[in-house]
């Protein structure tokens, strides 16, 4: 019972943080007359999807399938939030060069094109994921989003090896 407890506690947690993420995004998105560039817009959706897979566990007795069905989905989760942050990153330092337009709408690509040239275009960023509008502490959005996504990945870790003694 402790276990089950705890591992409710820690997914409730990590839910909510990654929850608190989004809504934060949206602030500072609403704050400073921001438009998300569509890598931005796919983090906070990976964001999304961790908060919910958080929620999701929160629900179930850490039995040993469910304990390797958590650790499998969220570092997946997390490894693919890694990797567009990552890309977005190397865009605004100029080591990957995109066309200087402002790419397809997202409303247009999923529309328009099949489900996986769309996944396609919406990776590879567009102009407007190069640009640098906002800073904390010295750090852009796509690097805080990439260590909110080892941070979690840290969490989940944590919570397999916690409940697994």
């Amino acid at each position: 019972m402790q276990k089950f407890l705890l591992f409710k506690k820690i997914n409730l947690f990590g839910s909510l943080l990654a929850f608190i993420l989004v809504g934060l995004a949206v602030v500072i998105q609403a704050q400073y007359n921001l438009e998300p560039c569509p890598l931005c817009v796919t983090q906070r959706i990976i964001f999304i999807v961790i908060g919910s897979l958080f929620l999701f566990f929160s629900f179930f007795s850490p039995s040993q399938l469910i304990r390797y069905i958590h650790l499998i989905s969220l570092l997946l989760t997390n490894i693919v939030g890694i990797v567009f942050a990552i890309k977005h990153i190397l865009i605004q330092s100029k080591l990957i060069i995109v066309p200087a337009e402002c790419g397809v709408d997202l409303d247009y690509m999923f529309e328009n094109f099949p489900l996986t040239e769309a996944f396609s275009l919406l990776f590879k960023g567009s102009g407007d994921c190069s640009e640098i509008d906002w800073l904390f502490l010295g750090f852009t959005l796509p690097q805080l989003a990439l260590i909110a996504y080892i941070m979690f990945g840290i969490l989940t870790l944590y919570i397999y090896k916690k409940i697994n003694k």
